[in-house]
């Protein structure tokens, strides 16, 4: 393990947070003076941030934390062109009023974690709209476009990946790395970053901005990664049966947000305390050392923690005792996340298998039949052995609400409007 000057490398290190840096020695230098300027750019796709953007945002945290100043970067203008990392098809095209819904949908989550202010360390947050949007093309293509080796472009994974598997890759696609490297020398004149970072699958975007700030004479920059977010088993983290992790409460409840952190692999209950929370290494070390059933323990911390960084500590501590009261007890916690339907819609009957696909449990009527069949599903607590089985206002529990399990640990509430 590398010794480095700044505070900053040396948590990452400890924490498991690097996958790839351009100039490990340079960036130090730099951190250790807690002058440094870095940003992590967000595309404004969906309403919410998910689980994956919430690795780069403690990148962000700590680099805050060890003295240097963060910027987060809202993808305004990036979004309108679709960034093709990972992807086999293009993705749809938003409207202006699509992304700047999303935009402000998503703006608040990054105060959980990051300061913002005037100070020397205060985050700011700006968006790349402001300076792409306002691009003349044929300037764009004289001064900028020439830097770029279309021979080049065509290795990067983002190209080549999808060109390997013979998937269409549109023009508009095919400019985003361009956009992207403009952003970070853009960001080098206004506000003197030095550091752009993201998840490995950034890894070229961001060296092409490192490499096209050289040609344009800025200051030395600076690319740093992190590894790719998967479990223990290798499958890719941020997917649950009801869809991907959000960051929002609207999208993805902070019950649910507990639970998911719960229900992690005994083996990566370590690594995500270290990513995911902000416990000190030393009462990290202690609860990765627990064994047998003690991990359990440690697994209640760890989503307690995550879930207090994001949602706050009452929502964190009301998740604990909702889970504690559901299936220590057996009680019916009201804080359940809970899913209305019309009342009619009720009294004319639904069927289990349907009412398990509402409530977000199973994705569909077959996977509700499976479930059944190995005795996985229940209804206010009783095994459902019969798929034909409908529920009606007689189901309903003296709380008013029928409860759906999956498993021992994924409840659903039923709730008629």
């Amino acid at each position: 393990m590398t010794a480095f000057k700044s505070d900053f490398l040396n948590t990452l290190q400890e924490r498991g947070f690097i996958h790839q840096c351009s100039d490990f020695e340079g960036l130090d230098a730099l951190a250790a003076k807690g002058e440094a300027i870095a940003y992590v750019g967000y595309d404004c796709t969906a309403p919410s941030l998910h689980i994956g953007n919430y690795l780069t945002m403690m990148l962000l945290h700590w680099f805050q934390q060890s003295g240097n100043k963060p910027i987060t970067l809202m993808g305004g203008g990036t979004t309108m062109v679709g960034d093709p990392s990972g992807k086999d098809e293009t993705r749809a095209i938003r409207t202006v009023a699509e992304i700047e819904a999303n935009k402000a949908s998503i703006r608040g989550v990054f105060a959980k974690v990051l300061r913002y202010g005037d100070g020397k360390s205060d985050a700011i947050m700006l968006d790349n709209a402001e300076w792409l949007t306002k691009l003349n093309w044929i300037e764009m293509l004289r001064d900028v476009g020439r830097h770029f080796s279309v021979n080049r472009m065509l290795s990067m994974d983002s190209v080549r990946l999808r060109l390997e598997r013979e998937q269409e890759m549109s023009f508009i696609e095919f400019n985003y790395m361009i956009c992207q490297a403009y952003d970070f020398v853009e960001l080098a004149k206004r506000t003197g970053c030095r550091l752009q970072m993201g998840g490995s699958d950034q890894w070229g975007n961001i060296i092409m901005g490192v490499d096209l700030g050289r040609r344009m004479g800025t200051h030395q920059l600076f690319a740093l990664t992190t590894p790719l977010l998967t479990t223990a088993s290798g499958a890719k983290m941020g997917k649950t049966a009801q869809g991907a992790v959000w960051l929002n409460a609207d999208q993805f409840s902070p019950y649910d947000f507990w639970q998911y952190w719960r229900n992690t692999e005994d083996a990566d209950v370590g690594k995500f305390l270290k990513l995911f929370t902000t416990l000190p290494m030393s009462e990290i070390n202690k609860l990765e050392a627990l064994g047998g059933s003690e991990i359990n323990e440690a697994k209640k911390v760890l989503a307690t923690e995550a879930t207090a960084l994001l949602h706050g500590r009452d929502a964190a501590n009301e998740a604990a005792e909702t889970a504690r009261r559901t299936f220590e007890e057996g009680a019916l916690a009201e804080s359940l996340p809970t899913v209305e339907i019309p009342r009619g819609e009720l009294e004319a009957g639904i069927g289990v298998l349907n009412a398990f696909v509402k409530a977000g449990l199973v994705a569909s009527n077959g996977e509700a039949r499976r479930q059944i069949k190995g005795g996985g599903l229940r209804v206010n607590d009783e095994a459902v052995t019969d798929e034909k089985m409908t529920l009606t206002p007689a189901s309903l529990t003296p709380e008013g609400v029928i409860k759906l399990s999956f498993g021992k640990k994924k409840h659903v509430l039923i709730k008629p409007a």
